[in-house]
């Protein structure tokens, strides 16, 4: 270590420059420690805000697809089912949405979704039973209380828009020949998110493909209340689509 004297001070003097020297350099050191302690409760804080708000929710608006805007679920096998939320939408499905192999589901009650199973003409009763059972869950039998209800279905050439005497309105259909019957279908539903979709699927579907998520039942909680609470627990935060996915009346959820 090297140490410079001034040979025109006394070593006294010498002596009380490194002292002043070396008080400087030690004020210098704590400042910069303490300017180092600062930046570090900075980046903390920084860091802090961040992790929040990586924690909220953030509502990712993906590209959906064309059946999104329906009712809809795909059932055990794969097979994809649409059904209108309205007499609009009913009357959509029906003109362009249900072809030749398709099948046709609709609660045996007034005011119901008309739900349409792709390729469903070669479904197993299985299979058949589960879309019954989401017509039943988006039939007026929701909103009335009814725990069950009858649904039936038919082949294309089974629905129309003609018939003799008078013109149908939106989202009514003329039906003929021979239905098939699905007797007292219960009403519950699941929803669960799939790939950052809500999926919404009848009970019947949950049990085959072992689906884990909300199980939702007739109940007294509030349609918008209980969207609130699907959004909260399945952290999907699109609480307006949520609200468009469920039928219309009061809610369980377990």
């Amino acid at each position: 270590m090297e140490i410079e004297v001034d040979l025109a001070k006394s070593a006294q003097d010498n002596a009380n420059d490194y002292f002043y020297k070396s008080k400087r350099a030690k004020r210098k050191k704590e400042g910069a420690e303490q300017s180092v302690r600062e930046l570090e409760k900075k980046l903390e804080d920084a860091e802090q805000r961040l992790q929040k708000i990586e924690k909220k929710k953030i509502k990712v608006i993906a590209k959906r697809e064309w059946y999104e805007k329906f009712h809809w679920f795909f059932a055990s096998n794969a097979m994809l089912a649409v059904g209108g939320r309205d007499a609009a939408q009913n009357e959509l499905i029906n003109s362009r949405h249900f072809e030749e192999k398709d099948l046709f589901f609709h609660a045996d009650i007034f005011g119901a979704s008309v739900v349409v199973l792709k390729n469903g003409i070669d479904a197993s009763r299985e299979v058949k039973e589960e879309v019954a059972q989401f017509a039943a869950c988006y039939s007026s039998a929701w909103k009335e209380g009814q725990t069950t209800v009858n649904v039936y279905s038919l082949k294309r050439e089974q629905v129309t828009k003609s018939k003799s005497g008078g013109s149908l309105g939106t989202g009514a259909f003329a039906m003929s020949g021979e239905r098939e019957w699905f007797k007292n279908v219960k009403l519950e539903l699941v929803a669960f998110i799939a790939d950052g979709r809500l999926n919404v699927v009848p009970g019947k579907t949950a049990e085959v493909t072992k689906a884990q998520g909300l199980h939702i039942t007739l109940g007294d909680a509030k349609k918008s209340d209980a969207a609130k609470l699907i959004s909260k627990r399945l952290g999907y935060d699109d609480i307006d689509y949520v609200m468009q996915q469920f039928p219309t009346g009061g809610f369980k959820i377990k």
